[in-house]
């Protein structure tokens, strides 16, 4: 009788069932970490428009109405590879994504909301990211319009749930 050596049809059948559940597990969290690696840049991108608006609060204690207001370009002028638009709407910086983005991402919109100490203007504005907490004795200004899903959003956009830390 003759040894064969090598492999079994089943054995190799087992080896790429292994692959497929391991690659099954690894891809979405994968994919997540790009979608939160794109949000950080396109927040951190927001920090063009933030700025003036801060600026504004300092100087006149009220917020810009619109890019305009705020001494800035049209909100489509204001655009990198992931975002494709900023947009400032009485003080509230709102974030649009686009361009180069996933695909989870594309055309929603994050926003980074103003808070302040109302009767000390030299402190400085905070930004509150979606409905993230508000630091105490401060005030958030303006309305939140973020579009981009909450399992998405990193973990200081969400609100804390009372009994949880």
């Amino acid at each position: 009788m003759k040894k064969h050596s090598g492999f079994s049809l089943l054995e190799m059948m087992a080896v790429v069932l292994i692959i497929a559940v391991l690659s099954s597990i690894a891809i979405p969290s994968y994919m997540y970490k790009i979608i939160r690696e794109q949000l950080e840049t396109g927040i951190r991108f927001a920090d063009i428009a933030q700025k003036p608006v801060a600026a504004a609060w300092l100087a006149e204690q009220k917020f810009p109405a619109d890019n305009l207001a705020a001494g800035l370009p049209v909100a489509d002028k204001i655009v990198s590879n992931l975002v494709s638009s900023v947009a400032v709407q009485d003080g509230v910086v709102n974030i649009t994504f686009g361009n180069s983005a996933n695909g989870a991402l594309k055309g929603k919109v994050i926003s980074l909301r103003p808070a302040v100490v109302e009767d000390a203007p030299m402190v400085p504005v905070a930004w509150i990211c979606s409905n993230g907490p508000v630091p105490d004795k401060m005030t958030v200004k303006g309305i939140d319009r973020t579009t981009v899903a909450a399992t998405n959003l990193p973990s200081y956009c969400h609100s804390k749930v009372a009994g949880k830390k």
